[in-house]
């Protein structure tokens, strides 16, 4: 445990000085002109973090769900679309993990541990909507091959990332759920890039949609068995995804906390000379937010290390952490701007960004009405879908 921890801490020692050092200066930037955040994912490959959750025998860190909490959250601090791009390559880099065969390993997560691959995850459809897990994208066998066809939406690192982790359904099987995911590269013929991405926040993750044509993929690219994505939805890719993006709202909110707190003790009265921290009212307000926002940081380590530890009542802590999390963002940058004032009702303001970034917390899929329900049912034994 000792060294565990130790690891932890210089693994967020390492993820802090990449974000003072090349993501923060930017990340106005990255929101204003929707800019996919090149030099974050740079930074972070050159700090030997892209392989997070790649095995420490092929050069990772060979972490879980408690790292990639606390580094979404120390990125999402400063750069929401920084932390959402790095937590959807390492949720894609979790699912070729926890199957690879030999090849996988050698042309995708080696190549990962060195910096040299991005990775993402194409599984939402605007035809299923939150029911990420029942995809209308079919592949067909076709000697060494499978033939793709069918369009995804809201890609993270879209037409960036050097991989994408894609799902589809057998054209072969009639059972919802009896689905495959597999890896499709960059560029192979027959994928075709929609309209770049035009956010009302989150505006630099290049969250795309991508249509796949014929797209011949060779079948040393499937990962696990034909029908495997089941297991993959519940074992690997909920758990990851849930963490990674509750660590990124968590850092909103903490980054909500931040701003409030430096507003209130530098923002002075001229008619007294007292900042706005001596308002009791305004005290309050702020106690509460800190409060909320260490709740949501209790929860989402204790969901984190729950699953680390594969604790079989680890689910709906994992399922609820991600709801609260947006909530707690939403929350804390409304506050935010009710104490930072007129100052953060200005256009592009910091605080309006964290409000507009936290926004996307409740529609991501598995939405916060579809976490909520799913963490009751868990709760009450029965049967998420």
């Amino acid at each position: 445990m000792e060294r565990t921890s130790v690891k932890l801490a210089e693994l967020k020692e390492a993820a802090e000085q990449v974000t003072d050092k090349d993501i923060a200066s930017l990340a106005a930037q990255v929101d204003h002109d929707c800019l996919w955040p090149e030099h974050s994912m740079k930074a972070l490959a050159a700090a030997g973090l892209l392989g997070l959750q790649v095995p420490q025998a092929l050069g990772g860190h060979g972490q879980g769900l408690l790292a990639l909490s606390i580094l979404t959250e120390t990125i999402g601090r400063a750069c929401p679309s920084s932390a959402l791009c790095f937590g959807m390559h390492c949720v894609g880099t979790a699912v070729i993990a926890a199957k690879a065969t030999s090849y996988q390993i050698e042309h995708y997560l080696r190549q990962i541990a060195q910096g040299k691959h991005i990775t993402s995850l194409a599984l939402s459809e605007s035809g299923t909507g939150a029911n990420f897990y029942l995809p209308e994208t079919t592949l067909k066998p076709e000697g060494e091959h499978f033939i793709v066809n069918g369009t995804k939406q809201f890609i993270t690192n879209g037409g960036h990332a050097d991989s994408y982790v894609v799902s589809a359904m057998s054209v072969q099987s009639a059972e919802d759920g009896d689905f495959s995911c597999l890896i499709i590269d960059r560029g192979t013929a027959g994928m075709e890039w929609l309209q770049p991405w035009q956010g009302f926040g989150m505006r630099g993750n290049s969250s795309r949609g991508m249509q796949c044509k014929d797209v011949k993929v060779p079948k040393r690219n499937l990962l696990g068995e034909e029908g495997d994505q089941v297991w993959y939805v519940f074992e690997v890719i909920a758990p990851y995804f849930l963490i990674a993006m509750a660590g990124t709202y968590l850092g909103i909110a903490q980054s909500a906390v931040d701003a409030a707190g430096e507003h209130l003790r530098s923002r002075r009265h001229t008619h007294t000379g007292d900042s706005l921290r001596h308002i009791s009212s305004l005290q309050t307000l702020y106690a509460n937010m800190w409060t909320s926002v260490e709740k949501t940081r209790g929860l989402l380590y204790e969901a984190a290390q729950r699953g680390d530890r594969g604790d079989p009542d680890a689910l709906p802590f994992i399922l609820a952490c991600k709801a609260d999390a947006a909530k707690t963002a939403i929350d804390a940058a409304n506050d935010a701007m009710t104490i930072c004032g007129g100052t953060a009702y200005r256009e592009n303001s910091r605080i309006s960004q964290m409000l507009r970034d936290a926004r996307a917390g409740h529609v991501m899929a598995p939405t916060t009405d579809m976490l909520n329900n799913w963490t009751g049912r868990a709760l009450l034994g029965l049967p998420l879908l």
